[in-house]
Protein backbone atom coordinates (compact mmCIF):
# COMPACT_ATOMS: atom_id res chain seq x y z
CA UNK A 1 0.00 0.00 0.00
CA UNK A 2 1.70 3.98 -0.78
CA UNK A 3 1.35 4.46 3.19
CA UNK A 4 2.95 1.85 3.90
CA UNK A 5 2.16 -1.63 5.87
CA UNK A 6 2.24 -3.10 8.97
CA UNK A 7 5.44 -4.12 10.23
CA UNK A 8 6.20 -8.23 9.37
CA UNK A 9 9.35 -9.68 10.84
CA UNK A 10 10.76 -12.66 11.48
CA UNK A 11 12.89 -11.29 14.74
CA UNK A 12 11.56 -7.99 15.74
CA UNK A 13 13.54 -5.11 13.23
CA UNK A 14 14.76 -8.14 10.99
CA UNK A 15 13.63 -8.96 7.92
CA UNK A 16 11.77 -12.33 7.80
CA UNK A 17 13.40 -14.37 4.56
CA UNK A 18 15.09 -17.69 4.00
CA UNK A 19 13.82 -18.66 7.38
CA UNK A 20 13.78 -22.75 7.10
CA UNK A 21 11.54 -25.19 8.94
CA UNK A 22 12.19 -26.08 13.00
CA UNK A 23 12.66 -22.52 13.88
CA UNK A 24 13.17 -21.72 16.91
CA UNK A 25 14.59 -18.86 18.96
CA UNK A 26 15.08 -17.37 22.28
CA UNK A 27 16.55 -14.30 23.67
CA UNK A 28 16.14 -12.50 26.63
CA UNK A 29 13.53 -9.51 27.22
CA UNK A 30 16.68 -7.04 27.93
CA UNK A 31 18.68 -8.06 24.80
CA UNK A 32 16.86 -6.69 22.21
CA UNK A 33 14.43 -4.34 24.00
CA UNK A 34 16.67 -2.53 25.53
CA UNK A 35 18.62 -1.19 22.12
CA UNK A 36 14.67 0.13 21.72
CA UNK A 37 14.25 2.27 24.81
CA UNK A 38 12.36 -0.59 26.43
CA UNK A 39 9.64 -0.62 23.69
CA UNK A 40 8.96 -3.55 21.35
CA UNK A 41 6.25 -1.38 18.60
CA UNK A 42 3.25 -2.90 17.10
CA UNK A 43 4.09 -5.49 14.48
CA UNK A 44 3.49 -9.25 13.29
CA UNK A 45 4.90 -12.14 12.35
CA UNK A 46 3.19 -13.74 9.08
CA UNK A 47 4.90 -17.25 9.64
CA UNK A 48 5.68 -16.93 12.89
CA UNK A 49 4.30 -17.48 16.47
CA UNK A 50 6.04 -15.89 19.61
CA UNK A 51 5.66 -16.19 23.34
CA UNK A 52 6.97 -13.95 25.76
CA UNK A 53 7.51 -15.24 29.36
CA UNK A 54 7.62 -12.37 32.07
CA UNK A 55 9.10 -13.55 35.24
CA UNK A 56 9.19 -10.22 36.84
CA UNK A 57 7.93 -6.46 35.92
CA UNK A 58 5.61 -4.83 34.28
CA UNK A 59 4.60 -5.17 30.52
CA UNK A 60 1.88 -3.24 28.81
CA UNK A 61 0.50 -5.92 26.02
CA UNK A 62 -1.22 -4.11 22.99
CA UNK A 63 -3.00 -7.16 20.93
CA UNK A 64 -4.30 -6.00 17.61
CA UNK A 65 -5.79 -2.58 19.23
CA UNK A 66 -6.47 -4.05 22.86
CA UNK A 67 -4.19 -2.69 26.06
CA UNK A 68 -3.92 -3.93 29.26
CA UNK A 69 -0.68 -3.61 31.55
CA UNK A 70 0.08 -7.03 33.67
CA UNK A 71 3.02 -7.71 36.21
CA UNK A 72 5.36 -10.90 36.30
CA UNK A 73 4.62 -13.86 36.10
CA UNK A 74 2.68 -13.49 32.72
CA UNK A 75 2.94 -15.71 29.38
CA UNK A 76 1.74 -14.09 25.87
CA UNK A 77 1.24 -15.92 23.11
CA UNK A 78 0.78 -14.30 19.85
CA UNK A 79 -0.01 -15.92 17.12
CA UNK A 80 0.80 -15.67 13.30
CA UNK A 81 -0.61 -12.14 11.88
CA UNK A 82 -1.45 -10.72 15.09
CA UNK A 83 -0.53 -7.37 15.83
CA UNK A 84 0.90 -7.32 18.84
CA UNK A 85 3.54 -4.59 20.88
CA UNK A 86 4.80 -4.31 23.72
CA UNK A 87 6.04 -1.58 26.20
CA UNK A 88 8.13 -3.07 29.39
CA UNK A 89 9.29 -1.11 32.68
CA UNK A 90 13.18 -1.29 32.77
CA UNK A 91 13.87 -3.83 35.43
CA UNK A 92 12.03 -6.48 33.69
CA UNK A 93 12.89 -9.83 33.31
CA UNK A 94 11.73 -12.38 31.32
CA UNK A 95 12.25 -14.19 27.57
CA UNK A 96 10.99 -14.31 24.46
CA UNK A 97 10.63 -16.95 21.91
CA UNK A 98 9.78 -17.44 18.22
CA UNK A 99 9.04 -20.11 16.69
CA UNK A 100 8.30 -21.30 13.11
CA UNK A 101 4.86 -21.80 11.93
CA UNK A 102 4.91 -25.56 11.38
CA UNK A 103 5.52 -25.37 15.09
CA UNK A 104 1.73 -26.06 14.97
CA UNK A 105 2.44 -29.15 13.89
CA UNK A 106 3.45 -30.54 17.08
CA UNK A 107 -0.64 -29.68 18.18
CA UNK A 108 -2.65 -31.10 15.18
CA UNK A 109 -5.61 -31.57 17.35
CA UNK A 110 -8.21 -28.73 17.31
CA UNK A 111 -9.17 -29.41 21.36
CA UNK A 112 -5.58 -29.85 22.26
CA UNK A 113 -4.70 -26.53 24.60
CA UNK A 114 -1.39 -26.03 22.31
CA UNK A 115 -3.38 -25.62 19.46
CA UNK A 116 -5.84 -23.39 20.54
CA UNK A 117 -3.54 -21.08 22.31
CA UNK A 118 -0.97 -20.93 19.04
CA UNK A 119 -4.14 -20.33 17.04
CA UNK A 120 -6.33 -18.03 18.64
CA UNK A 121 -3.39 -16.65 21.49
CA UNK A 122 -3.70 -16.02 24.88
CA UNK A 123 -2.66 -13.13 27.41
CA UNK A 124 -2.77 -14.12 31.28
CA UNK A 125 -0.91 -14.30 34.66
CA UNK A 126 1.16 -17.43 35.53
CA UNK A 127 0.96 -19.19 38.93
CA UNK A 128 3.53 -19.91 40.90
CA UNK A 129 4.33 -23.41 40.16
CA UNK A 130 3.81 -22.66 36.49
CA UNK A 131 5.99 -19.84 36.82
CA UNK A 132 8.68 -21.67 38.11
CA UNK A 133 8.64 -24.26 35.50
CA UNK A 134 8.45 -22.01 32.54
CA UNK A 135 11.29 -19.83 33.44
CA UNK A 136 13.34 -22.71 34.60
CA UNK A 137 12.40 -24.35 31.00
CA UNK A 138 13.15 -20.70 29.01
CA UNK A 139 16.67 -20.71 30.91
CA UNK A 140 17.68 -24.30 29.60
CA UNK A 141 16.52 -23.24 25.90
CA UNK A 142 18.82 -20.34 26.11
CA UNK A 143 21.70 -22.42 27.38
CA UNK A 144 21.49 -24.88 25.15
CA UNK A 145 20.90 -22.16 22.20
CA UNK A 146 24.03 -21.23 22.69
CA UNK A 147 26.08 -24.19 21.42
CA UNK A 148 22.88 -25.84 19.19
CA UNK A 149 21.72 -25.22 15.58
CA UNK A 150 17.61 -23.69 15.95
CA UNK A 151 16.09 -26.83 14.23
CA UNK A 152 18.07 -28.92 16.95
CA UNK A 153 15.77 -32.11 18.44
CA UNK A 154 15.99 -31.14 21.98
CA UNK A 155 15.56 -27.15 21.75
CA UNK A 156 12.55 -27.62 19.54
CA UNK A 157 11.34 -30.30 22.35
CA UNK A 158 12.23 -27.42 25.34
CA UNK A 159 10.17 -25.03 23.06
CA UNK A 160 7.03 -27.39 23.38
CA UNK A 161 7.07 -28.28 26.82
CA UNK A 162 7.44 -24.45 27.24
CA UNK A 163 5.06 -23.68 25.25
CA UNK A 164 2.47 -26.74 26.97
CA UNK A 165 3.36 -25.21 30.35
CA UNK A 166 2.12 -21.88 29.74
CA UNK A 167 -0.46 -23.25 27.77
CA UNK A 168 -2.40 -25.51 30.34
CA UNK A 169 -1.74 -23.29 32.82
CA UNK A 170 -4.20 -20.23 31.60
CA UNK A 171 -7.86 -19.99 32.30
CA UNK A 172 -10.02 -23.01 30.46
CA UNK A 173 -11.25 -21.04 27.01
CA UNK A 174 -14.64 -22.93 26.90
CA UNK A 175 -15.71 -25.99 24.59
CA UNK A 176 -12.93 -27.73 22.62
CA UNK A 177 -13.57 -26.20 19.25
CA UNK A 178 -15.28 -28.03 16.34
CA UNK A 179 -12.25 -29.72 13.50
CA UNK A 180 -14.59 -28.24 11.35
CA UNK A 181 -14.76 -24.72 12.59
CA UNK A 182 -10.62 -24.89 13.36
CA UNK A 183 -10.65 -25.24 9.07
CA UNK A 184 -13.16 -23.20 8.52
CA UNK A 185 -11.41 -19.99 10.13
CA UNK A 186 -7.74 -21.41 8.10
CA UNK A 187 -10.22 -21.14 4.87
CA UNK A 188 -11.27 -17.29 6.03
CA UNK A 189 -8.08 -16.73 6.48
CA UNK A 190 -6.88 -17.60 3.05
CA UNK A 191 -9.59 -16.45 1.34
CA UNK A 192 -11.28 -13.31 2.92
CA UNK A 193 -9.73 -10.76 0.68
CA UNK A 194 -11.29 -12.52 -1.30
CA UNK A 195 -14.90 -11.51 -0.96
CA UNK A 196 -16.17 -15.52 -1.41
CA UNK A 197 -19.63 -16.47 -0.80
CA UNK A 198 -20.92 -19.18 1.82
CA UNK A 199 -21.30 -21.69 -1.16
CA UNK A 200 -18.00 -21.97 -1.21
CA UNK A 201 -16.88 -22.16 2.00
CA UNK A 202 -19.23 -24.63 2.45
CA UNK A 203 -17.87 -26.39 -0.88
CA UNK A 204 -14.33 -26.20 0.44
CA UNK A 205 -15.21 -27.45 3.70
CA UNK A 206 -17.28 -30.72 2.08
CA UNK A 207 -20.60 -29.78 3.25
CA UNK A 208 -24.16 -27.55 2.27
CA UNK A 209 -24.36 -24.32 3.58
CA UNK A 210 -26.96 -25.16 5.74
CA UNK A 211 -24.81 -27.24 7.71
CA UNK A 212 -22.06 -24.88 8.03
CA UNK A 213 -24.60 -21.75 9.30
CA UNK A 214 -25.93 -24.82 12.07
CA UNK A 215 -22.44 -25.21 12.83
CA UNK A 216 -21.72 -21.61 13.28
CA UNK A 217 -24.76 -20.56 15.20
CA UNK A 218 -24.44 -23.00 17.68
CA UNK A 219 -20.56 -22.65 17.98
CA UNK A 220 -19.97 -19.47 17.29
CA UNK A 221 -23.34 -17.54 17.90
CA UNK A 222 -23.42 -15.95 14.76
CA UNK A 223 -23.25 -17.12 10.44
CA UNK A 224 -20.46 -18.32 8.88
CA UNK A 225 -20.40 -14.89 6.66
CA UNK A 226 -20.52 -13.01 10.14
CA UNK A 227 -17.14 -14.62 10.49
CA UNK A 228 -15.69 -13.20 7.38
CA UNK A 229 -17.06 -9.94 8.02
CA UNK A 230 -15.39 -9.85 11.17
CA UNK A 231 -12.27 -11.10 9.64
CA UNK A 232 -12.58 -8.05 6.85
CA UNK A 233 -13.09 -5.60 9.77
CA UNK A 234 -10.42 -6.33 11.97
CA UNK A 235 -7.56 -6.64 8.99
CA UNK A 236 -9.32 -2.77 8.05
CA UNK A 237 -8.68 -1.94 11.85
CA UNK A 238 -4.74 -3.07 11.79
CA UNK A 239 -4.33 -1.02 8.40
CA UNK A 240 -6.34 1.52 9.91
CA UNK A 241 -4.34 2.06 13.13
CA UNK A 242 -0.92 0.67 12.55
CA UNK A 243 -0.12 2.05 8.88
CA UNK A 244 -0.64 5.78 7.55
CA UNK A 245 -2.97 3.98 4.86
CA UNK A 246 -6.04 6.70 4.00
CA UNK A 247 -9.75 4.75 4.61
CA UNK A 248 -9.65 4.40 0.73
CA UNK A 249 -6.41 2.70 0.31
CA UNK A 250 -7.32 0.53 3.41
CA UNK A 251 -10.91 -0.20 0.88
CA UNK A 252 -8.61 -1.19 -2.22
CA UNK A 253 -5.96 -3.28 -0.24
CA UNK A 254 -9.02 -5.44 1.39
CA UNK A 255 -10.59 -5.70 -2.29
CA UNK A 256 -14.18 -3.45 -1.78
CA UNK A 257 -14.85 -1.56 -5.26
CA UNK A 258 -16.62 1.17 -3.29
CA UNK A 259 -14.78 3.44 -0.57
CA UNK A 260 -18.27 4.18 0.58
CA UNK A 261 -19.53 1.14 0.64
CA UNK A 262 -16.46 0.38 3.13
CA UNK A 263 -16.76 3.13 5.47
CA UNK A 264 -20.85 1.80 6.06
CA UNK A 265 -19.49 -1.99 5.98
CA UNK A 266 -16.83 -0.84 9.07
CA UNK A 267 -19.28 1.46 10.68
CA UNK A 268 -21.97 -1.64 10.76
CA UNK A 269 -18.92 -3.97 12.55
CA UNK A 270 -17.06 -1.92 14.47
CA UNK A 271 -19.48 1.36 15.47
CA UNK A 272 -17.01 3.75 14.66
CA UNK A 273 -16.12 5.00 10.86
CA UNK A 274 -12.73 4.47 9.55
CA UNK A 275 -11.31 7.89 10.05
CA UNK A 276 -11.90 7.90 13.89
CA UNK A 277 -8.95 4.39 13.79
CA UNK A 278 -7.08 6.23 11.37
CA UNK A 279 -3.36 6.31 12.45
CA UNK A 280 -3.10 9.56 14.44
CA UNK A 281 -6.50 10.02 14.87
CA UNK A 282 -7.31 11.90 18.16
Amino acid sequence: MAQGSIPSYALYGEEQAGIASGFAHIETIAARSSLHDWEIRPHRHADFVQLLLVHTGQVRITFDGAEQALDGPVAVIAPAGVVHGFRFAADVVGHVVTLGADFLARAPAAADPLHRALTQGQAAPLAAEPARRAAWLAAEMLALQADRTTADPLLLALAETLARCVAQAAPAAGPAPDTRLDRFRQLVEVHFRSHRDLAFYASALGTTPRTLSRLTAARLGCSPMDVVHRRLAREAHRLLRYTNATAAQVSAELGFEDPSYFSRFYLRLTGRRPAQDRAGAA
